[in-house]
């Protein structure tokens, strides 16, 4: 048997996600998904896609390759989020640091001419091991393999602001989980 996966892979990085709401099971109030890609078509680089009454309810989108962020939209930004695969949505030019000890704490910053975001996940779970491969599910065409650490603690702050929610708790396939997490190492795929 092969332990190599017959998929093409389509990129390689990471890709920690926010998800607030102010009562659990009500609408997200801020959804984030931070990507850092190591490999992919447009090469490498960041880009925050973000949500939120901090943006009043409006996508933006914040990257430091707008290639690979148009390119992750076309791809699988935007089958992960419908509305992400709106080419139109503008892309501001920004420049990324991280921080942290994910054993206790995580923070990603981004950073414009006139904004400052930062993303923190405290509160870190167990970590999960999560392998699909692409159409396995007909809505979704590509595979991933990742690293998922759960997190009961989150904070997106927008010039000094912090946004409203919380993250709340949550179990996938009988092991705990959250509406936030750390994606480390995540590799997607698609057939050949």
């Amino acid at each position: 048997m092969s332990t190599v996966d017959a998929n093409r892979v389509i990129l390689t990085g990471e890709n920690p996600f926010i998800r607030l709401s102010r009562a659990d099971g009500d609408a997200f109030t801020t959804t984030a998904s931070f990507w850092r890609i190591l490999f992919s078509p447009a090469g490498p680089g960041h880009v925050l896609y973000l949500k939120s009454e901090l943006t009043d309810d409006a996508w933006r989108i914040y990257a430091d390759n707008i290639a690979m962020a148009r390119w992750l939209q076309s791809t699988v930004q935007g089958m992960l989020n419908a509305e992400l695969s709106d080419l139109s949505i503008p892309v501001t030019d920004a420049q990324f640091s991280k921080s942290g000890d994910v054993r206790d704490f995580w923070t990603e910053r981004m950073d414009t001419s006139d904004e400052e975001i930062a993303l923190t996940w405290y509160s870190v779970g167990e970590p999960l091991l999560i392998h699909t491969q692409p159409n396995a599910d007909s809505a979704r065409r590509y595979g991933v393999c990742t690293v998922l650490i759960p997190t009961l603690g989150a904070r997106l702050t927008r010039n000094g602001v912090v946004a409203a929610g919380q993250p709340w708790p949550r179990d996938r396939d009988g092991k705990p989980f959250s509406t936030c997490a750390l994606a480390f190492s995540e590799s997607w795929t698609e057939a050949p």
